[in-house]
């Protein structure tokens, strides 16, 4: 069997349709039917979940979870599509802190248990890698479908998608109407006229979304944080590094880089020859060849020199070798990219500057963007 690839989403052994449903299930049909006629090649839904309220619910659950002649089965068996599993399970109702599902959103407060629950639906479908996600913008609160919207933008991967499926206010608004049948159905109006339900036009936009993902700290990813709180970390920008000598501690667009003694005293060499503008370093540098003694007195500056100072000097005895920078260079990096995401980690590691052999490393980073306390001497 091929492995799936992210320019092709229906290639994914699992694929999740999700969706905010307030008053409208037909939603998901509506959806279904355009994904599975008018995308090419098809993509169909191995799953169907939606978000809602316990009002909402009562609405999904009579339109989609009738024992006999729902509409989400009679749409597969009118089309010979494979029906998506969906049964009350994946009805997913909002909840407060208390983990109360929710009547309706009506206020500030419910919009921030409906922003924290969706927030985390999304993370944990698409924690999966063996998913596509396809999230619809179609139903729901205006506040819910925002929601689901940037939920997508901040964990979408490749494979995932945004749709809005679009059809006439008439037949939107009609609760008899789930999608076009492929034969001739009468469908009666409120007014007592009707319309042929099989002529009705359903159109699938697909809506183009800014991945921020990769930017993402990984307990972010991994975690349950708040909607608000993953938004504070998407939005950050790149900050000023913040160095504390007497702390030991580093800060990167205020966020702070947990580091062993070692690569903190590494980084902060980086620091400070970037501080000082002093040129990228090899450890072969030979206009500073005591590389070893400049990284020993950053280390004792932070550290002292009690603890494992002597053990690190031992170990430069014989000066600053290729294995130990490199090693030194890498879990340096291993660290920024944990804390703070693989894209906003970029502006603070340690680049190349030449090419090999004679490669040089050091920071690309504006003197303004250093901030050491104390000040450096």
């Amino acid at each position: 069997m091929n492995q799936p690839h992210p320019t092709l989403p229906h290639t994914y052994p699992r694929r999740i349709l999700l969706a905010v449903a307030a008053y409208s299930p037909q939603i998901v049909t509506e959806t279904c039917y355009a994904l599975a006629l008018q995308t090419d090649p098809p993509w169909l839904p191995t799953e169907v979940h939606i978000i809602t309220t316990q009002r909402g619910a009562e609405y999904v659950r009579a339109g989609l979870c009738a024992t006999r002649q729902n509409e989400l089965g009679k749409l597969c068996a009118d089309y010979a599509l494979p029906p998506p599993a969906f049964d009350p399970s994946h009805i997913h109702l909002i909840t407060d802190a208390q983990g109360i599902a929710l009547e309706d959103v009506r206020n500030g407060t419910d919009n921030t248990h409906a922003a924290d629950f969706i927030t985390r639906t999304v993370r944990r479908f698409t924690a999966d890698p063996h998913t596509s996600l396809h999230v619809s913008l179609s139903g729901g609160r205006r506040t819910m479908t925002y929601y689901i919207g940037y939920a997508l933008s901040l964990f979408g991967r490749p494979q995932d998608r945004l749709s809005h499926v679009l059809i006439e206010d008439e037949y939107y608004f009609n609760r008899e109407f789930y999608y076009p049948p492929p034969r001739p159905v009468w469908v009666m109006r409120e007014d007592g006229s009707g319309f042929d339900a099989a002529k009705v036009e359903v159109t699938l936009a697909d809506i183009p979304f800014v991945r921020l993902r990769e930017g993402l700290p990984t307990e972010l990813l991994e975690g349950n944080s708040t909607f608000s709180t993953t938004i504070h970390a998407a939005q950050r920008r790149f900050d000023p590094v913040q160095l504390d000598w007497q702390q030991a501690s580093l800060h990167c667009g205020g966020v702070a880089v947990p580091m062993p003694p070692v690569q903190l005293a590494f980084y902060a060499w980086m620091l400070h020859r970037c501080a000082q503008n002093q040129p990228p370093v090899h450890w072969t540098t030979p206009e500073t060849p005591d590389l070893a003694s400049q990284f020993l007195h950053i280390y004792q500056r932070l550290h002292g020199q009690t603890g494992s100072y002597e053990q690190v000097a031992l170990a430069l005895r014989d000066g600053i070798t290729k294995p130990w920078f490199e090693e030194r260079k890498s879990h340096t990096h291993k660290a920024l990219k944990k804390a703070l995401g693989m894209a906003a980690a970029e502006p603070y590691l340690i680049q190349p500057h030449g090419s090999k052999p004679r490669t040089h490393f050091g920071l690309n980073l504006p003197l303004d963007a250093l901030d050491f306390h104390p000040n450096l001497n």
